[in-house]
């Protein structure tokens, strides 16, 4: 249900866990990520879930773009169909919000089609969501990310957040790795989100998706490897500093008024990253 929130999509959901009004879960959100299935918010947003969990002033919210009825299935739900799918889905993302005490947990039920072809329904969702929220941070998928849909939810949040008043955006904007690793990003825009010292949390959170772990996806053992992976060869010349990180791009530039556009910050970071590989080669003559 949307409550009074009037929504562009009629098949968008809202949880709320401790059973609030809307306003109120909005009024205190501190933290917010936007996914594009069930469990990306999990995925790459754990930093900012950690941040807020029983703390009475930290409170995070998630948003769910897709439906779930595109998820690749086997074992026992192998014969389910995508209508049954998108249940089990809806569900699962819930049950992660219980888990880890969102103030709300918002699901637009967009099929990954609608995504994927620049929706403008979308993109007032998310203004409307962000504007109520007014989060101060901010978790979205990485702009280098491999996956076409998770592409097409961080541009269209962008979008929604250069049309929201400079005043109202948040301060701090992450672009979270999940397909595509990050460790090679130039120092300017690399951000170390430090996920250590809960990893028991992460692992209740990623272990209500049965239908993926079940279904062959140990996303849940997989994230806990690239957290300690990233912390382990952060440095190569000191004693490991954390039990865990993830890497994120700011996207900061890319919500101010006056920042580069999309595809000028990914020119102008990987050139960024040729320069510091030619440079390492020609300190040793190559």
């Amino acid at each position: 249900m949307s409550g009074n929130l009037k929504l562009a999509n009629i098949n968008a959901d809202i949880f709320i866990p401790d059973k609030i009004s809307f306003l109120k879960a909005a009024s205190r959100t501190t933290h917010m990520a936007i996914g594009a299935h069930q469990d990306d918010i999990e995925l790459l947003a754990f930093h900012g879930i950690d941040a807020c969990f029983k703390q009475k002033n930290l409170w995070f919210t998630g948003v769910t773009v897709t439906d779930g009825r595109g998820s690749p299935r086997s074992g026992i739900y192998a014969d389910y169909k995508d209508n049954e799918m998108a249940v089990v889905r809806r569900d699962e993302q819930c049950k992660a919000a219980v888990v880890g005490e969102y103030s709300m947990q918002v699901q637009l039920g967009y099929t990954s089609d609608a995504v994927k072809s620049h929706s403008t329904k979308l993109v007032k969702d998310l203004e409307l969501l962000l504007r109520q929220n007014q989060p101060e941070i901010l978790y979205l998928h990485s702009i280098f990310d491999f996956h076409a849909t998770h592409i097409a939810v961080v541009s269209a949040a962008i979008e929604a957040l250069k049309k929201i008043p400079l005043n109202q955006r948040p301060k701090q904007v992450f672009g979270v790795e999940i397909w595509g690793s990050l460790d090679w990003l130039p120092d300017i825009a690399k951000i170390v989100l430090n996920t250590s010292g809960r990893e028991y949390l992460l692992t209740a959170l990623l272990g209500v998706y049965d239908s993926q772990i079940g279904g062959g996806k140990r996303y849940d053992q997989a994230q806990l490897g690239r957290l300690k992976a990233n912390a382990t060869f952060a440095n190569h010349t000191e004693v490991d500093q954390l039990t865990g990180c993830q890497y994120a791009v700011n996207l900061l530039p890319l919500i101010e008024n006056d920042g580069p556009t999309l595809k000028e910050y990914i020119d102008y970071l990987v050139l960024r990253f040729k320069q510091q590989v030619i440079e390492r080669l020609n300190e040793y003559g190559y």
